[in-house]
């Protein structure tokens, strides 16, 4: 048995959840994959993976020989790549996770980019506002909205998105362009809530030393791109990252309200395990992910 061999097949097959996807990624026949694994489980005695017809998922012990596995492979393909000079681009699989409005409005757009420079990297994103378990969940990387408070992780600050206020104009139509914070007792407030909690955050203007919270509790999702959609729809007053809606207010789809009243701006951060920072092609990407945002 090439043992490396069925180690990278095993790492794969976690990632991707499929004996078919990690086969077309190694280039491998999908039977071969699938002996390499049998055949670790048998040299290990272990059973690391639960098959049936629909599903795959690593064991518990699986998943524990997944970690110490993606760690030496990445030590391993850092070696290389550092005998290599550098010469050689960084090559394998990327399992990130960002929020669903930073992905789909500002990552996305820019992943053209990235894969023009690394071709041989190949990119799972997952898309959610869910918090991601990094460890346990075989997560390479993970761009996070807000304070970071866990010390387990490595983190590089990313940029801070200011919010904007805004509304439908159909909605403005029916319920009136409010011109204050406090105007907006008489409006529907659309606001977002952590999956921790159903309570929505208050919508939060500053200015001239002033701070007015007014409570968003009518209409709320746990989902950024959700809370887009509600306010496209004319469902009430909100705010979003200004990135993400002036598109839309360029084309007249949102209003801005209350310009001179400001919320203070989330700042986003991109995490990942410590024991990982070797791996060359998480390098590469994290580096192209703060050239990319902190400059434009």
């Amino acid at each position: 048995m090439n043992q490396l061999l069925a180690m990278r097949a095993f790492v794969r097959v976690v990632d991707t959840g499929s004996f078919s996807r990690a086969a077309a990624q190694l280039d491998l026949p999908r039977s071969t994959v699938s002996k390499l694994v049998g055949d670790l489980e048998s040299h290990l005695g272990n059973k690391l993976m639960h098959r049936t017809t629909r599903t795959v998922v690593a064991t518990a012990d699986g998943l524990a020989y997944y970690q110490h596995a993606t760690r030496l492979l990445a030590e391993l393909d850092a070696m290389d790549h550092a005998m290599g000079g550098g010469r050689q681009k960084p090559r394998g699989h990327l399992r990130i996770d960002a929020p669903a409005a930073f992905a789909t409005s500002l990552l996305i757009p820019a992943l053209a980019d990235f894969q023009r420079n690394y071709p041989d990297i190949t990119l799972a994103l997952g898309i959610s506002d869910r918090p991601v378990n990094i460890v346990g969940e075989g997560v390479d990387c993970v761009i996070r909205a807000g304070s970071i408070d866990e010390l387990s992780m490595v983190g590089r600050k990313l940029l801070d998105l200011p919010y904007t206020t805004c509304a439908a104009p159909a909605y403005l139509e029916r319920m009136g362009t409010p011109r204050s914070p406090a105007d907006l007792a008489s409006h529907v407030c659309v606001g977002y809530f952590y999956v921790s909690t159903t309570k929505p955050g208050p919508l939060i203007f500053e200015a001239d030393g002033e701070r007015i919270e007014i409570d968003a509790g009518a209409l709320s999702t746990n989902d950024s791109n959700g809370l887009l959609a509600l306010l496209r729809a004319g469902m009430g007053v909100g705010q979003h990252f200004e990135r993400v809606v002036h598109p839309f207010i360029e084309r007249g789809e949102l209003v801005e309200l209350l310009p001179e009243w400001r919320q203070p701006s989330m700042p986003f951060h991109i995490l990942y395990p410590a024991n990982r920072h070797q791996s060359a092609r998480l390098q590469v990407f994290v580096d192209w992910l703060i050239a990319t945002f902190r400059t434009n």
